[in-house]
């Protein structure tokens, strides 16, 4: 099979292999950028149990909170699919964008003028540098995949690393009913 290159847009998605890994065990990133001097992107299967008015109390939404990644995790990041209503979004791939006007995105929110499916808030992101993602993908702790969902931010979390499992096909079918925790098992 063609092994597919990082390029902004893309997936990358865990390998079996790095089940050990709490902050990449079976999570599914979505690559914001990739340049030959790094690569940043956003966990998108990491729910928290926290959600956008626990830590902006004058927001006034219950969105969920995503863990982006182990870099900056006190600094707040959005990916959405609204640029129409929010300056200085930087498109990404498929309808998605990141980041944008906050100002714009609190009225937006207080007004109850977005809905859960067009927008995702992470605390931190994931980032690499230079040749650090390419010897992670040598050492096959990653595979690249097209994202190939309609709106990737509507998606239910619980079941995107399962999914690609299973269209990648093979060996990874059998990985993609894995336990959580394999001491359960």
């Amino acid at each position: 099979m063609l092994k597919i290159s990082p390029k902004k847009g893309r997936l990358l998605v865990a390998e079996p292999g790095i089940l050990n890994d709490s902050s990449f065990n079976k999570a599914i990133i979505l690559l914001t950028e990739h340049t030959e001097n790094n690569s940043v992107g956003f966990v998108l299967n990491k729910p928290l149990d926290y959600h956008i008015n626990d830590l902006l109390p004058s927001i006034n939404c219950t969105f969920k909170i995503y863990q982006g990644g182990p870099v900056e995790q006190d600094n707040l990041y959005f990916l959405h699919r609204v640029p129409q209503l929010l300056d200085k979004s930087i498109p990404v791939s498929n309808g998605v964008y990141w980041g944008g006007d906050f100002k714009q995105l609190t009225k937006l929110l207080n007004k109850n003028a977005l809905d859960a499916s067009e927008i995702r808030f992470f605390l931190g992101y994931s980032g690499w540098d230079k040749q650090q993602l390419a010897d992670e993908l040598e050492e096959n702790s990653w595979f690249v995949t097209e994202n190939d969902f309609d709106n990737i931010l509507s998606n239910e979390e619980k079941n995107l690393w399962k999914d690609k499992l299973l269209q990648k096909g093979g060996s990874y079918k059998l990985w993609a009913n894995a336990p959580d925790d394999f001491n359960l098992n």
